[in-house]
């Protein structure tokens, strides 16, 4: 199976790209058929700029940009969709909310249309969530912060689109080795990714 691991910090050395690397170490090591692509937004130069030309074509006005239908086809070779990213003011970095603004389109994510209504068009797509927060789970817990997240993220942006959020996860930061911890959970996850997927297909043969 086919993984897109979509990665939004500008520093490669980044922790969030260590994490995410392990995550595919993770997703290989469960099956040596699996692959993985990488969609790194910050070294691809990606514009995650809304202009007139994305608000024409979700008016159904307008052409479907090359960048964003690059991004589309990536996604739909993918038999699973993951977002690694930092947490940036209790929401994701302005780059990875760009690149959702701009390629999970009308007609393409969703359809929504005056005669009929909203028409989700992800449900084949489960998506992996996991974020590294700056801050540790109680101040998380306290706030709300997590749950707020959810919402937004989870529910806002992929219910809308019918794409089942399989992992949802903030990795805290724990005490001075939480590095360790979070490279060690990204491998986890990487490993059971494609588990939900399995048990259907056990299922259905059933």
């Amino acid at each position: 199976m086919h993984a897109l691991i979509v990665v939004a910090n500008p520093d490669p050395q980044s922790l969030t790209h260590s994490v995410a690397a392990h995550l595919a170490e993770g997703v290989t090591l469960s099956d040596a058929g699996n692959s993985v692509e990488f969609a790194d937004l910050a070294a691809e130069g990606f514009d995650p700029r809304f202009t007139a030309a994305d608000i024409a074509l979700h008016l159904r006005k307008g052409v479907l940009p090359a960048d964003v239908a690059a991004e589309q086809a990536r996604i739909d070779r993918a038999d699973a969709l993951v977002l690694v990213y930092p947490v940036y003011w209790w929401s994701m970095p302005g780059l990875l909310k760009g690149w959702i603004d701009r390629v999970f389109t009308n007609g393409w994510a969703y359809d929504d249309r005056a005669d009929a209504g909203l028409v989700k068009l992800l449900g084949r797509l489960p998506v992996h969530l996991v974020g590294l927060g700056g801050a540790d789970a109680g101040t998380y817990a306290r706030h709300g912060y997590f749950g707020a997240m959810k919402t937004q993220i989870d529910h806002g942006i992929f219910d809308y689109c019918g794409a089942g959020v399989v992992t949802s996860e903030v990795l805290f930061e724990a005490g001075p080795d939480h590095a360790t911890a979070h490279l060690e959970a990204a491998r986890v996850i990487g490993r059971r990714l494609f588990d939900a997927s399995r048990q259907r297909k056990a299922a259905d043969a059933a």
